[in-house]
């Protein structure tokens, strides 16, 4: 492509709203366009990246037997009814209704459209297990869409499934997937992490997000020392503790605290380490019909996780509760303790399961109980993990430490058992001809997302640094003086020479000063610019790696053969 005919609009000037550098640069650099918020178009250089990314999907996709599809964007909202999605996924699910007042929704995602595609179809446990997939644009009418990319409300996306008839094979298939998304993510450069995860919204069993590690990710993802363990923040979990604090060693009874209402006053009045004091946290919980106080109980060392208590709860949401709220059920902020259970449903921390010598409110304005035997309530207690993790505690898997970093979630696999088919009566014959519904994967990657990903793991001040699996082109070249007929000719020939080579290749034939051509060069992020310029006199071109910002005099004779070798 000869770049004074290439629509590549750059401009100094980033969007008013962008804060990462993804929005930044490709904004600036020409990929992408803002319609309105959340919404983008994609110019050239954006597409030939989405394309890129989409070739190397098919490929590793292939490889494993999945078969590619493409379902309706627009999905009839009884679908969605059926699996009972359709309130649960609130008002992010766009709906609307056409002429015949049918109602119908915008695909954020495609569980029940690939269920009804495949339910009396597919009819016997001969046929399977099977596996389909689409790369598709999504819409979710995100209330705050940001980042450009990142957080859009229109977005590109691989989303597969698969049907099996045993949790068995589900599991082989979910292993071999994963082992294709981590292909996937290798090929294209990137520096990640497979991580455990909650399965929000989708639901399922179990499931796996994988992260592009950058420093501007939402999410904070706990990575052991040692082995292999990541999970987001939201389901991390840890072993067991090692170094127990030395214990207040004190029987059983009630002490007059008085004003004392925070954790740290009462590990302080008391001199013990609040690994021995229990945290009350007072939550308002909201199910589909219905909202309720729930207390949930941790040890004092330890915060609670929202998601966490979300599903220890089987609740929609979790939102805070006021002090006369609490006060209007006959509870005491500052002072409620898990003994007296018969004012609010009462949802208790694993790590506190027989506890012994534990400090706690006595539900009794400035009292606590000292010396606690939380064994006491094991048995008629309702136990779950419901603690985060913090840094520097043990690897459930290994002797090795639990540390934070930031995370861009770009794929996300589930174990979706029969959610779905179940909800939507989609059966097979097994064996012995008797009726059972499939058992499901699913199998998401954020394609659009990845393109943002990739700048904000690659680039500078400058602009996008692409890897070589997702640079729009791989090689530029700089004529340095359009004027100069020598430089023109030197050009063109290595133009057509690595155009003959299957290279993919930009020639920079503007009439415009070299400087600004080389900070456009930057800014795109070509991963090789050869300058074509002065040196040429004495048959020398130079070689400028955008990943090091090295420039490399060749002798023009070689410069082919030195760009093959750089590209391999």
């Amino acid at each position: 492509m000869r770049r004074s005919k290439a629509f590549i609009p750059t401009t100094k000037e980033a969007p008013s709203d962008a804060v990462l550098a993804s929005h930044i640069y490709l904004a600036r650099a020409g990929f992408v366009s803002q319609v309105a918020s959340g919404l983008y178009n994609y110019m050239p250089l954006g597409k030939r990246v989405i394309k890129k990314i989409e070739n190397i999907i098919n490929e590793e996709m292939s490889k494993v037997g999945a078969q590619e599809v493409e379902l309706s964007f627009v999905t009839p909202a009884d679908l969605w009814a059926e699996s009972g999605r359709i309130e649960k996924f609130g008002k992010e699910l766009l709906r609307f209704r056409d002429r015949k007042n049918n109602p119908f929704v915008l695909g954020p995602t495609h569980e029940e459209m690939m269920v009804d595609l495949v339910r009396n179809r597919i009819t016997s446990y001969k046929n399977l297990p099977l596996n389909l997939y689409q790369i598709k644009t999504k819409f979710r009418d995100e209330a705050r869409p940001r980042f450009g990319l990142m957080r859009g409300r229109e977005f590109i996306m691989k989303d597969g499934y698969s049907f099996h008839s045993s949790t068995e094979d589900l599991d082989r298939e979910f292993d071999a997937m994963e082992a294709a998304y981590k292909k996937i993510l290798s090929r294209l450069g990137l520096d990640f992490r497979v991580v455990e995860a909650d399965s929000g919204a989708i639901g399922g069993s179990g499931s796996k997000e994988l992260m592009v590690l950058a420093e501007s990710g939402e999410d904070t993802i706990a990575v052991c020392s040692q082995c292999e363990y990541g999970a987001n923040i939201e389901a991390a979990v840890r072993g067991e503790r090692t170094e127990i604090p030395e214990s207040p060693g004190v029987e059983f009874k009630k002490f007059r605290t008085p004003g004392i209402k925070t954790i740290d006053d009462l590990a302080k009045y008391f001199d013990v380490d609040s690994y021995y004091t229990i945290k009350c946290v007072a939550k308002k919980v909201i199910y589909e019909d219905e909202e309720e106080i729930v207390l949930f109980f941790l040890r004092g060392c330890d915060n609670l996780q929202e998601v966490k208590a979300i599903n220890a709860t089987d609740a929609l949401d979790i939102v805070d509760v006021s002090e006369d709220e609490l006060k209007e059920i006959g509870l005491i902020p500052g002072f409620i303790g898990p003994l007296d259970q018969d004012k609010a449903k009462h949802v208790m921390d694993n790590a506190l399961k027989y506890a012994p010598e534990m400090i706690c409110g006595a539900n009794e304005e400035d009292y606590h109980y000292i010396g606690v035997d939380m064994s006491v309530i094991s048995d008629v207690a309702y136990f779950e993990d419901i603690a985060e993790v913090n840094e520097g505690d043990r690897c459930p898997h290994c002797d090795g430490t639990l540390s934070f970093t930031k995370g861009i979630e770009v794929g996300h696999i589930f174990k979706l058992g029969t959610t779905y088919s179940e909800a939507l009566k989609a059966e097979f014959l097994d064996e012995n001809g008797k009726a059972q519904p499939f058992i499901m994967g699913t199998y998401g990657m954020g394609v659009s997302r990845l393109v943002a990903a990739t700048v904000e793991q690659h680039h500078d001040e400058f602009g996008c640094i692409w890897t070589k699996q997702t640079a729009p082109y791989m090689v530029n070249i700089m004529i340095s003086n359009i004027k100069d007929e020598a430089q023109n000719e030197a050009g063109e020939a290595l133009y057509e020479a690595l155009q003959n080579a299957g290279v993919e290749v930009m020639l920079d034939d503007r009439k415009e000063r070299f400087g600004f051509k080389m900070k456009d060069a930057e800014l795109i992020g070509f991963p090789y610019t050869v300058i074509i310029g002065k040196e040429l006199a004495n048959g020398l071109v130079q070689i400028y790696n955008r990943t090091t910002k090295e420039k490399t005099s060749v002798a023009k004779d070689d410069i082919v053969g030195e760009i093959m070798e750089l590209i391999k």
